[in-house]
């Protein structure tokens, strides 16, 4: 079969020449590949001389429901071919999913034998009128599922129909549906039948069961073994029939699956049977076992309420005592509570509270950290001398000359008459003389409000000490 309608398929260009699966032109999904491909990998082995080939094939039809049917005709058939196979009644239109060798192997993992009766037969390969009158019948289901909705709704039904599937000739539909327990729909079929003119059949799928997922009877399980109360005795759970029971009202099928394991871990425990322990301290009654933990508890008859956990060694070795008339000093011996204190600490440590069930209910405060937004800020000098004083004064004295008309220009800080007459002192700190005493030509400056200039020359060769001389007067 070409891949020219295959969703892999290559361009116009090539057509009939896959471009993502490989396959070879042998497409296995009869107009596009999905989930439900199987691949041959027997498909290029050679059969040993003598063996005749498997004239069973296995059919898909809507969804995922697959059935095996026998090749009596010994038509010659590929992977995505159409059939019309056997049905009741009538017919039904399938597409080839398996040929050869590989469908003796899906015989086995289904349980049937080979040589089945229940096996069906294919007619022919189908046919354009066939074809067309499946893809009628596909066109139905859509509406066939919204009216009988309606029609479950009216007669007051706990069920929902979740799909249809007429049969290829039209003459049968099979309603797919879910409910939580058993349903009455015998009404149902009656008004169904009358008003799709069609033989009508109702299987549920998908029911949900108490542990949350789907029901193993409408899924995988197909071998169904009976189940008897001594199951839940030997798991020692409560025989409650409300429980215990599935939906179709018999005990549930999965009370047989530990079944086994429960059994063999059993075999190495002693016969209770409403036995008592006899120690000096008084008698101890059973409480519960923990049969893969390999403990029973026990409680003395004073103290019910204290859970006494015993192995299964020390129950016997009890045993064996009183049936010699013999008593314990006390069901436990003294050097034997502190293993099991130490046995009931964690082979690991909760370093970060993964096991507090409260850990995200309260928020932590957020820690934040002082963001230091304006990097470029110069810190403050520390006042520690005169000369730090008139290093402060420096800085500062920009932003005052930006303003002259301001009255604190005017402040005597600034005129030093002694520091003029000590000419050692300006020679050695010869940074000091420009910024502080050049004072005299700012009471011609008062109207230009250009200061700006002064800062332009960091060149010290002025001498201003003639100038100071005769110091300006207020």
């Amino acid at each position: 079969m070409s891949c020219t309608s295959c969703s892999t398929g290559s361009d116009n260009t090539t057509p009939g020449i896959p471009k993502g699966c490989n396959n070879n032109g042998s497409c296995g999904t009869g107009g596009g590949c999905n989930k439900l491909n199987v691949f041959d990998w027997l498909g290029n082995m050679r059969l040993p001389e003598g063996q005749e080939p498997c004239d069973v094939v296995e059919i898909r039809f809507k969804n995922s429901r697959k059935e095996f049917y026998r090749n009596v005709n010994n038509l010659t058939l590929n992977v995505g071919d159409i059939v019309a196979t056997e049905s009741s009644p009538g017919h039904d239109i399938g597409v080839v999913s398996i040929t050869g060798e590989l469908v003796r192997l899906q015989l086995k993992k289904k349980s049937m034998s080979y040589d089945s009766t229940e096996i069906k037969k294919i007619y022919r390969k189908a046919k354009q009128q066939d074809i067309d009158k499946w893809r009628e019948a596909q066109k139905l289901e859509v509406d066939t599922m919204f009216k009988a909705r309606t029609l479950a709704l009216k007669l007051g039904l706990q069920m929902k129909i979740s799909d249809v599937e007429f049969q290829g000739d039209k003459s049968k539909a099979v309603f797919y549906y879910t409910a939580d327990g058993r349903v009455d729909f015998r009404e149902l079929i009656k008004v169904l039948a009358d008003e799709f003119k069609v033989r009508i059949e109702m299987k549920q799928i998908g029911a949900i069961g108490s542990c949350g997922r789907e029901l193993c009877c409408s899924t995988w399980l197909n071998d169904f073994r009976t189940v008897s109360t001594s199951a839940a005795r030997y798991q020692q759970l409560s025989l409650n029939p409300l429980k215990l029971a599935g939906q179709c009202g018999k005990l549930k099928c999965c009370l047989n699956y530990e079944l086994d394991s429960y059994l063999d871990a059993l075999k190495e425990f002693p016969e209770i049977d409403n036995r008592r322990l006899a120690t000096e301290k008084g008698f101890a009654f059973h409480q519960k076992t923990d049969i893969f933990k390999r403990v029973i508890w026990w409680s003395y008859t004073s103290e019910p309420d204290v859970f006494i956990p015993l192995t299964i060694a020390r129950t016997k070795e009890i045993f064996k005592l009183n049936a010699e008339n013999m008593k314990p000093a006390d069901l436990l011996e003294a050097k034997l509570y502190k293993e099991i204190a130490e046995a009931k600490q964690p082979d690991y440590e909760n370093v970060v509270g993964q096991d507090s069930l409260t850990r995200f209910d309260t928020k932590k405060k957020p820690q934040h950290k002082p963001k230091h937004n304006n990097t470029n800020r110069k810190p403050t000098p520390k006042v520690a001398s005169g000369d730090a004083i008139a290093g402060e004064e420096r800085t500062v004295r920009p932003q005052q000359e930006s303003n002259p008309n301001k009255p604190q220009h005017k402040k005597p800080v600034h005129n030093h008459p002694p520091r003029a007459n000590t000419g050692a002192n300006e020679q050695t700190k010869p940074e000091h003389k420009k910024p502080v005493h050049n004072h005299p030509p700012k009471p011609s400056n008062g109207n230009d409000e250009q200061p700006k200039p002064q800062h332009k020359k960091p060149v010290h060769n002025h001498k201003p000490k003639p100038k100071n001389d005769n110091p300006p007067q207020a």
